[in-house]
């Protein structure tokens, strides 16, 4: 008999506890010794100066809540409208690409051509398209970045479905609309959810580097700038801060809502030590 995941092992910890810890431990206390000698380090200066401790950075945090928190909340704002647009835009590309060749071969190209824009040249454009104060500018600028992932993964799941299954589906007379919804929609969701995670983290760089060119004050990217301009390098940090933290979070969300969605892939993927 095989010992449940609650008995503990020989060590007396449980093996969900004991694994937990196997994958948590090493980064944890590498995050924690990197922050303990950045602290050690810059407290009296250092050679790239000038960069605030962590603690600093952690006090100015507080020191300018009121401002940092609204900035974040108008920042995730336009990050996660540029994720639904851009994932939206990438599902309804992907799906005609996939389904007639003629879309792909005009599509693709297209999308393709699309992501190799640099983003600081695409900014002033839909600034001026958009108006530099809306915040739909950075909502597309963050959709750009998610668009092309979207797009890639979406038609490669879709069509890279094995020979011998569609032979299978073809020898019960299934016919392409259950062939899409039985067999190929499902073999997309695993690369369609890490194409998301990705464009989760994008959609943030894109609206943050948007704000840099114009904008509200009360935005991620405009405090930052603004911050390093007077100075202020503990608060620009703290905004950073703030940005990777909410990127993590929605990468989180993600990744829990992909486990709830297609749980059968983590079963199968899932080899026992």
């Amino acid at each position: 008999m095989t010992a449940s995941a609650s008995q503990p092992g020989r060590s007396g910890v449980p093996p969900a506890l004991s694994e937990a810890l196997r994958n948590w431990a090493p980064p944890v206390l590498v995050f924690i010794g990197v922050l303990i000698a950045w602290e050690v380090y810059y407290a009296d200066g250092g050679f790239f100066n000038p960069i605030p401790t962590p603690s600093a950075i952690w006090a100015a945090l507080f020191e300018e809540w009121e401002l940092l928190s609204t900035s974040a909340l108008a920042t995730i704002f336009e990050a996660l409208g540029g994720l639904v647009i851009g994932t939206a835009a990438g599902l309804i590309v992907g799906f005609l690409t996939s389904r007639w060749a003629i879309a792909r071969d005009i599509l693709l190209p297209l999308a393709i051509g699309a992501s190799t824009i640099p983003i600081i040249a695409v900014a002033p454009i839909l600034n001026n398209w958009f108006g530099v104060l809306n915040p739909m500018s950075k909502m597309m600028m963050a959709a750009l970045l998610v668009f092309f992932p979207i797009v890639i993964n979406v038609t490669r799941g879709l069509v890279e479905v094995g020979p011998a299954k569609l032979e299978l589906m073809r020898s019960y007379a299934a016919d392409e609309t259950t062939v899409m919804r039985k067999l190929r929609v499902p073999h997309m969701l695993p690369f369609f959810f890490t194409a998301l995670k990705v464009g989760t983290t994008l959609a943030f760089i894109g609206a943050i580097v948007g704000e840099f060119f114009g904008g509200t004050s009360n935005v991620l990217g405009r405090v930052v700038l603004q911050s390093i301009s007077s100075g202020k390098f503990d608060v620009a940090w703290a905004a950073i801060l703030l940005g990777a933290i909410a990127a993590i979070f929605s990468y989180v969300a993600v990744t829990l809502i992909e486990r709830a969605v297609i749980p059968w892939y983590f079963h199968i993927h899932d080899v026992p030590e």
